[in-house]
């Protein structure tokens, strides 16, 4: 039996409602099928007041076994490094999660305020949010690079805003039965399973990428969305269009352009006023391409596709 203890900090619950929503395997199957016996939760956990800080210094103590430590939100230093904005169980989450961290199996971050701070950590970042192991792309953030958890793995960081609530589900299974070590951790110790390819693959618009036909309003059902709403499907590392959502849909599928929200920069403040849903160019040609993209032959491939689309490329497009 694999004991979770889920925490929050600077957070607004959302990957706790996805998590909650998760089907493959659902919050019951991780109980009843996987052996995870759920410690405390912030929507499922019985403990308060002396009891829950009890429960927690039986983890610290290493009377209860902390198998996995989860932590959703951003961790807030304010004011002046103290914690003081963010406390839970009579004292700031930073101090429980510093000790919990410590004698914890494993850590697994949930969520992009969890991994590198998300919304809260957004400048000028007055709350001094930051994720356990980055602040944005910088490597570092509260538990410091050289963390290990006590099973010698960094922090697992499942982003999202919210995550997939079945890439949660599974994580915490491949650790509850032992198969972590056959999951690749990327750079920024995203597992490779969910996060390797970009969101773009299994899109059903990819025909209208390729021949630049644009989709210009939201909810149309065809036309690719990158040109003129801005969506960043080629440029994020997620398994949205290959793991639908509720196995029914995805943003790209409703006619949502992706937002980039498991990339550590998410959200693009830094754009130009009024083009977040609108693909920034330079003489017609995107300022950021895919990842191995030439701008110069891809600037050529774009005169060559116009030129060759088909006509149901453009007159295909409705509204639902």
């Amino acid at each position: 039996m694999a004991n979770v203890l889920w925490l929050q900090g600077g957070a607004c619950s959302g990957n706790t409602m996805s998590f909650l929503n998760a089907e493959e395997p659902s919050v019951c199957d991780l109980v009843t099928d996987f052996g995870i016996n759920v410690l405390w939760h912030p929507s499922l956990g019985m403990e308060l007041g002396d009891n829950l800080q009890r429960l927690l210094r039986n983890c610290i103590s290493g009377e209860t076994d902390l198998d996995i430590l989860v932590f959703e939100g951003s961790i807030v230093n304010a004011p002046n490094g103290t914690g003081a904005w963010n406390r839970f169980a009579d004292r700031p989450m930073k101090d429980w999660v510093q000790e919990l961290a410590g004698v914890a199996k494993f850590v697994v971050a949930v969520g992009d305020c969890a991994t590198w701070g998300g919304i809260p950590a957004m400048a000028p970042n007055p709350s001094e949010s930051e994720g356990l192991q980055f602040l944005k792309r910088d490597a570092g953030g509260f538990l410091g690079t050289d963390y290990q958890s006590q099973a010698g793995f960094p922090v697992i960081n499942i982003p999202g805003c919210p995550a997939h609530p079945d890439w949660i589900t599974q994580i915490l299974v491949a650790i509850a039965t032992g198969r972590l070590d056959d999951i690749t951790l990327d750079e920024f110790n995203r597992p490779q399973t969910f996060f390797k390819s970009f969101t773009q693959t299994g899109c059903t618009r990819n025909i209208h990428f390729a021949y630049k036909s644009s989709s210009d309003e939201f909810s149309q059902r065809t036309g690719c969305l990158f040109y003129d709403l801005g969506c960043r499907g080629p440029m994020t590392h997620s398994s949205c269009n290959r793991i639908l959502w509720n196995r029914v849909s995805s943003k790209t599928r409703a006619g949502m352009p992706c937002l980039g929200c498991t990339e550590p920069e998410f959200p693009f403040h830094d754009l130009a006023p009024g083009t977040v849903f609108k693909t920034q160019t330079i003489m017609g040609v995107p300022k950021e391409l895919p990842t191995g993209v030439n701008k110069k032959d891809y600037a050529l491939l774009t005169v060559v596709a116009k030129d060759a689309m088909p006509a149901w490329a453009e007159d295909d497009i409705f509204t639902v």
